[in-house]
């Protein structure tokens, strides 16, 4: 794709924006980055790096601008049907995303990571795995990482391994990777695709341009994907936690195998990986799936399932104070990530749980305390909701606090020796911090100054 000299409209000046404009600045683009909100100018030229001629606006899109629009670049974090974008899309400009634009330079084989939960932890350990065989192994997108940052660093002999939110792939339409994996489909984001069909669609669309010769790599236990597979052009490799099967990934007994014509060969004893829960064990299983078809050997594949460390922020282990285990699970933005999170958890356990409203119910995840959750700290704007929906189901147990400090002072204040202080808010951060990473890293902070 040739974008010198094209006029091209980049809407959010966030991570993905400022990478997205840099990476055109390369390619010769005539850009214009917009964002809703003031900022400042000087912050986002340093940002961007030398040699922007562009232009930069703020809170409203000047008339000049739209018109001869080449191209709209969207930022994940802007809906395709807002109202901007649809009084653009009038002007003809082609809506792509950032991941659109990062694959017209991708060069190698692309391995694309996707589901509502476990991408972050997946993402990383397949390119970790992979990485062992392949030197030029790249990690990026939705893991903090802008997809557009790496790209052009990508080679003909590489792979690029790709964490995809359905964000993301709302707005792909050529990308296609040699392996796809979708690792679970639950409700979330409804906000923002408005109906579970939207949302399942977007999580699809990291396979629709696949072929027979390449993989999809799916959760047997989740019914949608059952169903959603029989559509899907790729091979796929199954994998299950819950039970046995012919062909794929199998965890049983505390032992992850790789089955062929219902032969099983042993992988590993989960009790070597310093991953823990069901929940990672099938993340392990669809990065083993990944590498074997990228043809690492299981050999290399078991040293890498050894070393591998959590990712921040993902039931991360922080310290124990006084007996008292601390883990920071602020990636648990919903429901199904810390339903995931409690069942981890070992003993007693003092759940900080709370903040921005994405329409989500919370039924299941006060179900899934079944006498583990010693109290449930409660803040933000879901906290009467939570409360509400705890007293539904009998649970009393729970104490409203108004900032993260204030959490962890209770937390320490009250657990004894045995017990075990989780965050995992099971809703975003948006509203008292500026993201996850921002919000566990408080509560990192604070749970060590308290150590003091």
């Amino acid at each position: 794709m040739d974008f010198k000299g094209k006029k091209v409209l980049v809407i959010g000046a966030g991570k993905s924006g400022i990478s997205a404009v840099s990476l055109l600045k390369e390619k010769g683009a005539d850009i214009i980055l917009y964002d809703d909100k003031k900022q400042d100018i000087n912050a986002l030229l340093e940002k961007i790096g030398p040699g922007f001629n562009g232009r930069i606006e703020f809170e409203k899109v000047p008339d000049d601008v739209k018109t001869g629009l080449d191209y709209l670049v969207l930022s994940p974090g802007v809906p395709i049907d807002s109202p901007l974008v649809l009084d653009l899309k009038n002007y003809g400009p082609k809506v792509i995303g950032e991941v659109e634009l990062a694959y017209y330079y991708t060069k190698g084989k692309i391995v694309a990571v996707t589901g509502t939960n476990g991408k972050t932890t997946t993402t990383a350990l397949t390119g970790f795995l992979i990485g062992k065989k392949y030197k030029n192994t790249l990690i990026g997108g939705n893991i903090g990482i802008p997809y557009t940052e790496i790209c052009l660093k990508s080679t003909d002999d590489g792979v690029t391994v790709a964490e995809m939110s359905s964000f993301q792939l709302d707005t792909t339409d050529t990308f296609h990777p040699y392996i796809s994996m979708i690792l679970n489909i639950t409700p979330d984001h409804l906000d923002r695709h408005h109906t579970m069909e939207n949302y399942i669609n977007a999580k699809l669309n990291c396979t629709k341009n696949q072929t027979g010769s390449e993989l999809c790599i799916l959760n047997y236990e989740d019914e949608v994907l059952r169903e959603k597979a029989k559509n899907i052009e790729a091979k796929i490799c199954w994998f299950s936690s819950r039970r046995e099967l012919e062909n794929g990934m199998v965890y049983k007994d505390g032992v992850i195998y790789e089955v062929k014509e219902g032969e099983p060969k042993k992988i590993i004893d989960v009790d070597r990986m310093q991953l823990i829960g069901r929940h990672n064990y099938e993340n392990a299983m669809a990065a083993i799936a990944a590498a074997r078809f990228m043809g690492v050997d299981l050999d290399t594949i078991r040293e890498g399932l050894e070393e591998f460390a959590p990712v921040e922020h993902r039931i991360e282990y922080v310290d124990t104070i006084n007996g008292v285990k601390y883990y920071n699970d602020s990636k648990g933005t919903n429901p199904d990530a810390s339903i995931q999170a409690v069942k981890a958890m070992n003993g007693p356990t003092y759940l900080i749980g709370g903040g921005y409203d994405k329409g989500s119910t919370y039924d299941e995840w006060i179900e899934s305390f079944e006498g583990k959750i010693k109290k449930l700290i409660l803040m933000g704007q879901t906290r009467e909701k939570i409360a509400d929906c705890a007293e539904k189901h009998g649970f009393k147990d729970y104490f409203f606090v108004e900032s993260m400090e204030e959490a962890v002072r209770y937390c320490k204040e009250n657990a004894v020796p045995g017990d075990t202080v989780l965050l995992s808010p099971c809703c975003a951060s948006w509203g008292m911090f500026k993201n996850y990473e921002e919000r566990g890293r408080i509560f990192k902070d604070l749970v060590k100054q308290k150590n003091k």
